[in-house]
């Protein structure tokens, strides 16, 4: 296991550079546009775990028949897929007011 560990780690201090030359034209040069850049793709993963979330509670629901453990569980999972939701949209509102002020 440690000589995986030890070709893995000599492998990646091999293959920086290539990752450094992979884009030589960077346009991002300021905050505001690395902001801009990794907001999409961010809000996109955002999105798709929270409806994984959901889809979980949903099921949690279904497959309780009745069972009031079950049910709280479930409920709990719903509860926490919400609490989720709404941190990310605190999240994403508090970006967008910091990327309008620059």
């Amino acid at each position: 296991m440690k000589k995986i560990i030890v070709s893995l780690l000599l492998l990646s201090a091999v293959l920086v550079p290539v990752t450094a030359f992979a884009q030589p034209n960077v346009t991002i040069t300021d905050l505001d546009q690395l902001i801009a850049a990794l907001k999409a793709p961010i809000w996109t993963i955002f999105g798709l775990i929270a409806l994984i979330a959901f889809i979980t509670a949903g099921i949690l629901f279904l497959t309780a028949s009745g069972d009031p453990e079950k049910i709280k569980t479930a409920r709990t999972a719903f509860l926490w897929g919400m609490v989720g939701v709404v941190v990310g949209i605190i999240a994403f509102s508090i970006v967008t007011i910091i990327e309008n002020a620059l």
